[in-house]
């Protein structure tokens, strides 16, 4: 009974987790990240109108642009409003930490039997952290997480057996922030995993050069590159709003017109941009 009575207390505060996912920096639908969102598609919306002035007359209210009638009123829509609970509520809790043991099990591994949880702190234990470092350690980070996860997301496409999972996410009709949520659990299990192994390689790798683990540069919690990343239009990817970056920006940063191409279901389009 108690493990019963535990289990429940824990799946309650994952499901009051889950509601607080607005008012949560770690998570994509953050209230400021949504916000950033809404301030690029306002431009993109005053630079529409302005050509349909130019060429028709007319305006569509910035409500309306925001939440069109061709994409709410349709039933796929509303279905991932319920991948999203069933998924954040459901599937997530029976993965909770997942990311976090493949980290811890392959830093042991890469370390040589370190204990990740009895780390010391760098600035308890007077360890010089070191600003240059920690930026190394954050960018290099960054490429070696960020290039597993596109060797995953590639592989998703090109493995069957992957695909019959990954295409759970490519079954949407319409994009909006939450379609990011309609995933398959399995899918879910191995970018988890991979993630997690990545991290933990990265992690030993920087124990075994430097001593300790350098801290990563952060604002308000998050990671500084992942709060930029998400910061600047993440929740437009998955949307009806095509944002590209200017010039030759967009050919090193992913923009949200990069992964609208993804989803797309031209010919010319199909396993285009697997760059998150």
């Amino acid at each position: 009974m108690q493990f019963l009575s535990e289990l429940f207390t824990a799946f309650k505060n994952h499901a009051i987790d889950t509601l607080l996912y607005p008012f949560d920096p770690g998570n994509r639908i953050f209230v400021l990240y949504l916000a950033t969102s809404i301030v690029l598609a306002f431009y993109v919306y005053n630079r529409i109108n302005k050509n349909r002035a130019e060429k028709q007359g007319g305006e569509t209210s910035f409500l309306r642009f925001l939440f069109p009638a061709s994409v709410w009123s349709t039933p796929s829509a509303w279905l991932d409003i319920r991948y999203f609970f069933f998924h954040q509520l459901i599937g997530k809790f029976l993965m909770l930490g997942l990311t976090a043991w493949a980290a811890v099990i392959v830093f042991g591994y890469v370390t040589g039997g370190v204990n990740f949880a009895a780390l010391p702190d760098p600035v308890e234990n007077g360890v010089a952290k070191g600003v240059l470092l920690a930026v190394i350690y954050m960018f290099v980070t960054l490429m070696v997480v960020d290039f597993i996860a596109y060797v995953i997301h590639y592989l998703q496409h090109k493995v069957p057996l992957l695909w019959e999972f990954h295409k759970v996410h490519h079954s949407l009709e319409v994009m909006h922030p939450v379609s990011n949520f309609r995933e398959h659990p399995v899918d879910n299990l191995v970018y988890k995993l991979f993630t997690g192994a990545a991290y933990g390689m990265v992690a030993g790798g920087a124990y075994n050069v430097f001593g300790y683990l350098p801290n990563i540069p952060s604002l308000i919690g998050v990671p500084l590159l992942m709060f930029a990343f998400n910061a600047v239009g993440y929740n437009l990817r998955h949307s009806h709003v095509w944002l590209r970056w200017p010039g030759r920006w967009s050919m090193v940063f992913p923009s949200p017109a990069h992964h609208h191409v993804h989803h797309s279901c031209h010919p010319d389009h199909i396993d285009k941009n697997f760059a998150f």
